[in-house]
């Protein structure tokens, strides 16, 4: 058969960096062409890669190879004895060679039929030249273009092991290295841990996400056949295989990717090892990117999906409860998850809160789940933990508002009081006037009025009979309990009430004076927190 072959432009600038060509490649370079090449066996073979040329004649010619070359010959040694021939041709096949070339003229002036039929058994490439061809001139070309090519795979090894380096000395993020590594190799970047979750990703949005929706499957079949442009990476180091990076879709060779992605494994090796610029791990950032964005609500839920799921958290035909603790660790947090059994992400937002998005079966009670996630908590920590709940969704796209309730909820129970007693799980229905409040305090009318109805204390700094007058107001303006709770006799907090009073000019056993003044310091103290 005559293989279709068009000409290979030498100076084109979009060539693979393959430090290696292929049968096929060499056969479309232009001087090449120029000799009529013909594939008279082994056409199935020509993806070969050729690691060198080599003009060779004696029939045991294989002793003279190490692998990979494309072997050169005129056949004067082998006319006449077909014995000759295929002995040839099998030293060529045991040593491993890329494929043979046969120049055409008065040793053979056609194609052996025997040389032919062994090469076709072994599988070896067999090309024949029509028109007289000077193997000086193939043997330059080739060797040119492999030197060349190898020097661009070192070239491109070294730019961007040194971008790496640079940019882990200078203490960037991981998400900044795998941006570097997604515009070397211009497609997604994705990092998972041993089980397939993912943690990072990089490159174009839009491909990410299409790598992303069908994650489950790509994740266990992608990688076998690097041919396709999957090329993974461990990531590995002190003796621990910890997750690996894939190349999803590389277009270029295949030997140019693995380089990529063994650079890029090398890099976020040091990274993890060295600690990166943050106390987090790649699971804790990867799920604080995922919540942050749900918050925000800048990216639409429906896109996030995609990155959810490929982060383990189930999303088909489930309940999601929004949850947020303050003043709690992350760590401590995910632990009781895995204690009770439960699915979740969890994630440190801004201000000290942390974000727990349950996702729980359509049959499971979440308000039971819930009360006793917070009891556990309560438990496990030692401490009075108040989990804001926001109530349960069934949709993925009502979930940032969920989120955002939840937040919005923690923020007016810390105003509360530190002293009062507060129920383990507190929700949206709870927090009544101070949640208003915390809405509208950053309303210029709403903090007029609590500067006005507060300036007698406010003016004087008057801290302590602050924290009396905000225990006294929330404690339903009873007496025994706040004296009980500030550590005084009653006589002296009478003397502080009266003192209260006279600064704001207000009398606190009426209710509507109390009710003001009441409203005004949750006012001020949502704009102080």
């Amino acid at each position: 058969m005559t293989a279709t072959l068009e000409p290979l432009d030498p100076l084109e600038p979009t060539e693979p960096l393959e430090p290696v060509l292929s049968v096929r490649q060499v056969l479309t370079l232009e001087r090449v062409l120029a000799g009529e090449p013909e594939v008279v066996a082994g056409a199935g073979q020509l993806d070969r890669p050729v690691r060198w040329v080599h003009v060779a004649e004696a029939p045991d010619v294989g002793v003279m190879l190490s692998g990979g070359e494309m072997v050169l010959t005129t056949g004067v040694l082998l006319a006449g004895d077909e014995t000759k021939q295929v002995e040839y041709v099998q030293s060529l096949h045991r040593a491993e060679a890329a494929a043979v070339v046969l120049g055409l003229g008065r040793a053979f002036p056609s194609p052996p039929e025997v040389m032919r039929r062994a090469a076709e058994r072994c599988g070896l490439p067999m090309i024949v030249l029509h028109r007289p061809f000077p193997f000086a001139v193939l043997t330059e070309e080739v060797q040119a273009r492999l030197v060349r090519r190898k020097f661009a795979a070192v070239s491109l090894s070294e730019s961007v092991r040194t971008a790496l380096t640079g940019l882990i000395t200078a203490g960037a993020p991981l998400q900044r290295l795998l941006d570097e590594v997604a515009q070397h190799s211009a497609c997604p970047v994705v990092v998972t841990n041993l089980a397939h979750r993912v943690l990072a990703t990089a490159g174009e949005r839009p491909a990410v996400d299409d790598v992303l929706r069908d994650w489950e499957r790509i994740a266990r079949q992608a990688g076998g056949n690097e041919g396709d442009g999957w090329i993974r990476a461990e990531l590995a180091g002190r003796g621990e295989r910890w997750g690996q990076i894939m190349l999803c879709g590389y277009r270029g060779d295949t030997a140019t990717g693995r380089l990529l992605a063994d650079r890029a494994a090398e890099a976020l090796v040091l990274h993890r090892m060295l600690g990166g610029n943050s106390a987090h791990t790649w699971e804790e950032q990867s799920a604080q990117s995922l919540l942050t964005d749900l918050v925000s609500g800048v990216v639409p839920a429906r896109q996030l999906l995609p990155r959810a799921r490929a982060a383990g958290l189930p999303v088909n035909r489930r309940t999601f409860v929004p949850l947020v603790v303050r003043d709690s660790d992350p760590a401590g947090l995910d632990r009781v998850l895995r204690m009770l059994g439960l699915s979740g992400l969890v994630a440190e937002l801004a201000d000290g809160a942390t974000a727990v998005l349950l996702s729980l079966a359509r049959d499971q009670d979440a308000q039971a789940l819930v009360a006793h996630f917070a009891a556990r908590l309560r438990t496990e920590t030692g401490a009075v933990r108040t989990v804001a709940a926001a109530d349960a969704r069934t949709a993925w796209d009502d979930v940032p508002a969920g989120l955002r309730e939840a937040q919005h909820v923690a923020d007016a129970v810390a105003d509360s009081s530190a002293a009062l007693d507060l129920p383990a799980v507190v929700r949206l229905r709870d927090v009544h006037l101070r949640g208003l409040i915390r809405l509208l305090r950053d309303d210029p009318h709403v903090q007029s009025f609590a500067e006005r109805e507060l300036d007698g204390l406010l003016r004087a700094a008057e801290e302590d009979l602050l924290s009396v007058l905000r225990t006294y107001l929330a404690t339903g303006r009873n007496k025994s309990r706040t004296a009980q709770l500030h550590h005084v006799s009653r006589p002296a907090l009478y003397r502080r009430l009266e003192a209260i009073q006279a600064r704001l000019g207000v009398d606190l056993d009426d209710f509507e004076q109390a009710a003001s003044v009441h409203i005004a310091l949750l006012a001020h103290d949502a704009q102080q927190g």
